[in-house]
């Protein structure tokens, strides 16, 4: 029996009593992915991306484990909502114009010392100094560095259009700007490589691709690491009481790591491991978050037809963007359907040994997107399901 063959044995038996549609998370799986983000971040602690889980139970089962501190949020309701919940060091990834948010925020003492706001524009800084109101807290502010490769004087660009400050001179200028304000403090830098931790560089059938990838990859990272010292030198020496500087995502966790300007790293997707993640060469992790469809039809030899499974993922359309058929293995989709709204044909020889009801296993594309299509995870160890616990969705919360 392979390995992928018992774990569909363990997830069959763990989840007998259940009816597809389900979701699950593989605790061993999800301990061991958490056990290899710390190991690769080398001592430097590692907050929680929560759009990677959208779970409150396993956020703080992670932020349990040594080596994990403060958790990286998605949008200004979430991040209070999670500070309500006891939360205590959220860092608001993106820029928001949430003005009804701002006004808590700067209200309440709990939030204002929980929560810290993403800025890269004075317009961010007019729009929460309107909101603000009657609140007087202070407002924690972390400023974004743009980390995109520019190439050819910059007429090309490799990396995600983020922030618009890519230079110590700009990013020194913006710091000086929170600090003339009042009710502002500014205690943190991040930046996102998101061409380095979040693109595959050993994509199957594309060698040459997957080279161009990883030149690309070791180039990036030395132009950022010079740069971001450089930025960081010069933001401390308008704020020399920066609390952290923040920095990579799960497929650069140990590159980043390793730069002296950087006090912590960002990860959430390497405790899930989505398929995305089977195309990187800088890690390895199991998989650890599945959904389950059940046979419905069996359409001829060769099919089976499972019930709904359109699950695709956020990002440039494509087939990478579509969840996969896991177990068993040798199941594919159709190409004139491909992954279905209601219902779903998959494949191959695997298909003539499943019956009326059985369960296919698949991986999302990404990691916590799965969570909008569920409203609970059942945590399994070994083959029992221990524990069912709500998504984000399952506590009526869909914060985008």
């Amino acid at each position: 029996m392979t390995p992928r063959a018992a774990d569909r044995a363990r997830y069959d038996r763990a989840t007998a009593h259940l009816d597809a549609p389900l979701a699950l998370v593989d605790l061993d799986a999800f301990d061991a992915n958490a056990d290899d983000l710390v190991r690769r971040a080398g001592g430097k602690p590692v907050r929680v991306a929560s759009k990677s889980l959208r779970c409150r139970a396993l956020l703080e089962r992670v932020l349990a484990r040594p080596g994990f501190a403060g958790v990286m949020s998605f949008t200004l309701p979430e991040s209070l909502w999670l500070a309500r919940a006891g939360f205590d060091d959220v860092l608001l990834a993106y820029p928001t114009a949430d003005r009804a948010g701002l006004a808590e925020l700067a209200a309440d003492p709990k939030l204002a010392r929980a929560v810290t706001v993403m800025v890269d524009d004075p317009a961010q800084l007019d729009l929460i100094e309107a909101a603000r109101g009657d609140g007087r807290e202070e407002v924690r502010v972390c400023l974004e560095l743009d980390t995109s490769l520019r190439l050819l004087g910059g007429r090309i660009r490799v990396g995600a259009r983020r922030s618009p400050l890519r230079g110590p001179a700009e990013l020194a200028e913006l710091a000086r700007s929170v600090a003339r304000r009042p009710g502002f403090r500014l205690v943190g830098l991040m930046a996102y490589e998101g061409h380095v931790a979040g693109v595959g560089d050993a994509v199957a059938g594309r060698p040459l691709r997957s080279r161009a990838v990883r030149v690309m990859q070791a180039a990036a990272r030395r132009e950022l690491a010079g740069r971001r010292a450089a930025v960081v030198a010069a933001v401390r020496a308008v704020a020399p009481d920066l609390e952290f500087v923040n920095g990579g995502g799960t497929g650069s966790v140990q590159h980043t790591a390793a730069e002296a300007a950087v006090t912590e790293v960002a990860a959430g997707s390497g405790l899930y491991v989505p398929r995305l993640f089977d195309d990187y060469t800088s890690f390895s992790g199991r998989p650890a978050a599945l959904f389950a469809q059940p046979v419905v039809r069996r359409p001829g030899v060769g099919v089976v037809t499972v019930l709904g499974g359109g699950y695709p993922a956020s990002g440039a359309a494509g087939r990478d963007r579509l969840p996969v058929p896991y177990l068993p293995e040798g199941l594919r989709y159709d190409p004139m359907e491909g992954a279905g709204e209601v219902q779903t044909p998959l494949l191959g020889s695997a298909a003539d040994d499943l019956l009326i009801g059985d369960k296919v296993w698949f991986r999302h594309a990404k990691a916590g997107e799965l969570c909008e299509r569920f409203d609970r995870l059942h945590l399994v160890e070994g083959d029992r399901v221990t524990n069912a616990v709500p998504t984000y969705r399952g506590e009526g919360r869909t914060f985008l």
